[in-house]
């Protein structure tokens, strides 16, 4: 930036603009007002950078959350809610589709789980061992027990609710489902015993507290479903890019299922974190604004202060041409000096926000990021250059602009009238 400055602006100019920045005790309330809009415009561009980039992350962290448990797109039946048959073979045929990195048959229901503090409903998943060993945002995230005892008679259950339940690992429990079985008596829930194999904790509350798993033939025979699962969930290299998989997709399941993408399924939490977002880069937007408004209140000031002085600039040969690149080099500095300190705290605050979570934390004695309360029970920034880039244009374009008209008014002014009424 400096090195602009010296192409642009010269020696002289430069010099007598930076001579002014530095106020004279006659000068004290323009120079307290040009220290506001630094620190406004500081305050702005750091706010903004750390307010993006944890709604970034957050946001990231989310869909890694519902992605790992939902898959980026899901084949369903044709006739829901009759099962999905011959998903084998389609599930084989779909591993073959480029970038698809894995295709899941999966049984989903909800039932009532049973133990010895009461009865609770949670959802249960109905999927083969290898499967489940493959997910590491599950396989890594084991709380208690091993995945070496998941077989037909155990169950996976989330950490919350296996904790409020007083359920640990070679526990039984028992799961109740509303579909009954047909008897000569009337229809009978279905009600079967299972040895608690492990238990996950991802960190989302949303799953820790309301999910269990079966293995899928443990499922498929509790569920009455011997040969059909309800969904195939794939998993493929891009998720934010779909539209090059689902063609390929489509034509492998043909006219035997229906697929939707996680962009289809309606999601209240992705929509308030794009809303808020939107909001909040906006309200932060108005700091800056507020801030290039004190620069020109602050220049024009100085111009008012400086009319001598431009008469006498004027009058030694200096052009209007001069007088204006002074008076926004003035100007232009306060927003540039703004605008790299706020950078310079917004990217040390967002890279370092880790540690200060756990400084704040300790020094409240509380713990700020609790899972059931904010979702996530940590809390992630993901910084984005283009975010970032678009941030700072914006408070030196807001700077620039707030600086050109007392420049004008300055290189405009007459020197005969200007030293007639000092």
């Amino acid at each position: 930036m400096r090195r602009v400055a010296l192409m642009v602006f010269g020696a002289f100019e430069r010099m007598v603009a930076f001579r002014y920045l530095r106020a004279r005790r006659t000068e004290g309330f323009v120079a307290i007002i040009a220290a506001f809009s630094l620190f406004g415009i500081m305050l702005g561009v750091g706010t903004l950078i750390i307010v993006t980039s944890v709604m970034n992350g957050f946001r990231a962290e989310f869909l890694q959350e519902i992605l790992g448990f939902d898959g980026d797109i899901s084949v369903l039946p044709r006739d829901a809610p009759a099962p999905l048959r011959g998903f084998d073979d389609i599930a084989t045929a779909l591993r073959g589709v480029a970038g698809v990195v894995n295709a899941v048959p999966i049984i989903d229901k909800q039932v009532v789980m049973q133990s010895d503090r009461g009865w609770t409903g949670i959802a249960v998943r109905g999927i083969r061992a290898q499967d489940l060993k493959q997910d590491g945002d599950l396989a890594g995230h084991l709380a208690e027990g091993s995945l070496d005892d998941f077989g037909d008679d155990a169950i996976m259950l989330g950490f919350q609710i296996a904790a409020s339940y007083g359920v640990h690992a070679g526990d039984r429990i028992t799961l109740v489902s509303p579909l009954g079985t047909p008897t000569p008596f009337g229809i009978l829930p279905r009600r079967k015993s299972y040895r608690v194999a492990a238990t996950f904790e991802t960190g989302f509350a949303q799953f820790d507290s309301g999910y269990a798993f079966l293995t899928l033939p443990a499922a498929q025979a509790f569920f009455g479903l011997p040969d059909g699962v309800t969904s195939i969930q794939l998993h493929v290299q891009n998720p934010q890019d779909l539209r090059r998989y689902l063609g390929s997709v489509a034509k492998v399941v043909g006219a035997r299922a229906q697929i939707i993408s996680w962009q289809d399924r309606p999601s209240a939490f992705l929509t308030a974190i794009r809303t808020e977002s939107a909001v909040m880069f906006f309200i932060l937007t108005l700091i800056i604004v507020v801030a290039a408004f004190n620069i020109i209140s602050s220049m024009i000031m100085l111009v008012r202060s400086k009319g001598r002085d431009i008469a006498i600039l004027r009058s030694m040969g200096a052009t209007r041409g001069m007088v204006l690149r002074i008076f926004f080099l003035a100007g232009a500095s306060i927003g540039v000096a703004g605008t790299l300190l706020g950078l310079a705290i917004g990217l040390g605050f967002a890279t370092n926000i880790g540690a200060i979570r756990d400084f704040m934390a300790g020094f409240r004695r509380t713990d700020l990021f609790r899972g059931e309360i904010e979702f996530l029970s940590r809390l992630e920034v993901k910084v984005d250059p283009g975010e970032v880039t678009e941030v700072v244009l914006l408070a030196l374009t807001l700077s620039f602009l707030a600086t050109l008209y007392p420049a004008w008014r300055a290189a405009r002014l007459d020197p005969v009238e200007a030293l007639r009424y000092e």
